[in-house]
């Protein structure tokens, strides 16, 4: 069975004035700058892989009386890996779902960004292939990269390529680091985020939120057990906004949040007997 989730309505409120707008601008950011985030439950479901489980969590912002949901895929690395899975023919492209039910996936989001004509915006590797150089820009702050026995996230002015890498995805900014939420982050615009985490321990995760700011999401996955016995030490924002898109093949469902627009890469959790 296929279960998916309807994503949240894209519509805003027109005919504010100015002045107004900026007040509530102003509020916003005001109030994620203090915010207080707290898990309020957390449902979670089972893979076939027993190394794999899905975590739906709430949480609440104390100080502001807002909510958010993750859905987040958290695995062991030992049993599992992540895959680069490139589509460089818009005219065949497929969604999330339908591609990481092909590839066999446990798992898997949407990958970096891309340009106006679907090229990759930073590095991008799959299959120990270069499909696209590493960059240098303040936002493509993060690489996150899987080799033979290894997923990491590390800082891109850190990242060496190397053949032991098989996969690897550019993007920003980084969200979490040592375990803390990155300072100065943007408070301001609340979207649809897309992410990935490692906690150092052999424990990857990739999810996605419900619409926040970027600060509000360091701050959510630097929370304690908001991935359960899981503590994300290094975590990366990926395309978010429209692109954002999440699926999990459960034991008894498939759990698919589709994405608004085609998308040119995914980031797919695989089973490493499945390589």
């Amino acid at each position: 069975m296929e279960v998916k989730i309807a994503p949240p309505d894209r519509s805003t409120a027109l005919g504010k004035t100015g002045w107004l707008a900026a007040l509530l601008f102003g509020f916003v950011a005001i109030a994620s700058a203090h915010a207080e985030w707290r898990v309020t439950s957390s449902r979670v479901e089972k893979s076939p892989n027993e190394s794999l489980i899905y975590r739906h969590t709430l949480l609440e912002d104390r100080a502001s009386g807002t909510h958010a949901t993750l859905d987040c895929a958290v695995f062991e690395t030992k049993a599992a890996t992540i895959e680069t899975i490139d589509q460089p023919n818009s005219s065949g492209r497929q969604d999330l779902a339908k591609a990481m039910a092909q590839r066999g996936a446990l798992a898997g989001v949407n990958g970096g960004y891309f340009d106006p004509q679907d090229a990759p915006v930073g590095l991008l590797v799959s299959d120990g292939k270069i499909l696209s150089p590493l960059r240098k820009a303040k936002l493509l702050a993060g690489v996150l990269f899987a080799t033979r026995d290894k997923i990491g996230i590390t800082r891109a002015s850190g990242f060496v390529m190397s053949k032991s890498v098989r996969s690897a995805v550019q993007c920003g900014p980084l969200l979490v680091e040592r375990s803390a939420p990155i300072a100065g982050l943007d408070h301001a615009r609340a979207a649809r985020r897309t992410f990935a985490a490692v906690d150092g321990r052999g424990h990857a995760a990739l999810g996605v939120s419900s619409a926040v700011s970027l600060a509000n999401l360091g701050q959510i996955l630097a929370l304690r057990n908001v991935l359960g016995e899981v503590k994300p030490v290094r975590a990366l924002n990926l395309d978010g906004g429209s692109s954002s898109g999440f699926w999990f093949a459960g034991e008894q469902r498939v759990i698919s949040i589709p994405e608004f627009k085609p998308v040119r890469d995914f980031v797919a959790v695989v089973s490493r007997e499945n390589r």
